[in-house]
């Protein structure tokens, strides 16, 4: 394809999405064009949710160069206005199911796709990590992005790396994803509805699930409740709405003199080679870690 012909590309709402020729200017929600970068595609914008402020969250943006692409802002800053002004020829949206943009107020998406082109990654808990992770590949190269063999090297790597070291934890590591939310309560994940979660745990990590109760995606857990559930790795939220574990004041495990070990955790994650790989090998640390204490 060249750059001077016509483009199309079946986002996951089922709408064949068509330009008079390849997009190059491509406004992206913050995890999307984070995870485009890897694959070689800059980004003209970004947008955030409205868990977002008026700066860029570090903990989205992987290696994106943020001096050298305009964030419009999130929540409702953004109008159709502030998403258009800097001229972009595709939008690259996420959705958790339904075809809904994530981030962008209904009324707000359906005018913006009256004047541009607008692409949905379906990233929701339906949807396996790895084929999550194929569909936003699949854009980038339609774009005229690149794969790195390097990182799919690396990727492969991390995730037999993370695979032998939960073989060799004769008693199992027992791992809790969360988002700390005050000085008395969590929001507890439960895995399985979590795709990257679902991949650790098809690694052989030992996941532990809150209990059943309120809340699809999360438990409102106190920090005792975390407590019983005996993790020896937390997986913390370091997206900027979440309270920061080390400013919660003593999480109750630590009175019990097991002092779990703490891996950052983006509960909305880079999906390339070298976004998954790099998780991954921050989780095989902790897991190595675990089991050599």
């Amino acid at each position: 394809m060249t750059e001077q012909s016509t483009w199309s590309f079946a986002d996951d709402r089922g709408r064949l999405v068509t330009a008079d020729r390849r997009p190059s200017r491509v406004l992206a929600y913050v995890q999307a064009g984070a995870t485009l970068w890897d694959y070689g595609i800059r980004p003209e914008g970004l947008f955030g949710s409205g868990h977002d402020g008026p700066e860029p969250d570090r903990a989205k943006t992987g290696a994106l160069p943020l001096d050298a692409v305009d964030y419009r802002g999130a929540g409702d800053a953004l109008d159709v206005d502030t998403l258009l002004r800097g001229g972009p020829d595709l939008v690259v949206a996420v959705s958790y199911g339904h075809g809904q943009l994530y981030g962008l107020d209904p009324d707000t998406a359906k005018h913006l796709e009256e004047c541009v082109p607008v692409v949905v990654i379906d990233v929701g808990q339906a949807r396996t990590f790895g084929r999550v992770a194929e569909r936003f590949a699949e854009l980038a190269l339609s774009l005229g992005g690149r794969q790195d063999p390097d990182a799919t090297a690396e990727l492969h790597a991390a995730r037999e790396r993370l695979r032998a070291a939960t073989r060799a934890a004769k008693e199992g590591v027992r791992v809790l994803a969360l988002s700390p939310a005050s000085q008395e309560q969590a929001y507890a994940a439960r895995p399985r509805m979590w795709p990257e979660l679902r991949v650790l745990a098809e690694l052989g990590a030992g996941l532990v699930s809150p209990p059943e109760g309120a809340g699809v995606n999360w438990a409102t857990v106190d920090w005792a409740e975390a407590a019983a559930l005996e993790p020896g790795i937390v997986l913390a939220d370091i997206r900027s709405h979440a309270l920061a574990l080390d400013g919660v004041t003593a999480p109750a495990w630590e009175a019990t003199g097991r002092r779990a070990r703490v891996v950052p955790w983006n509960p909305e994650p880079l999906c390339s080679p070298q976004g998954h790989a790099r998780f991954l090998s921050l989780v095989a640390d902790a897991v190595e870690g675990a089991t050599a204490g």
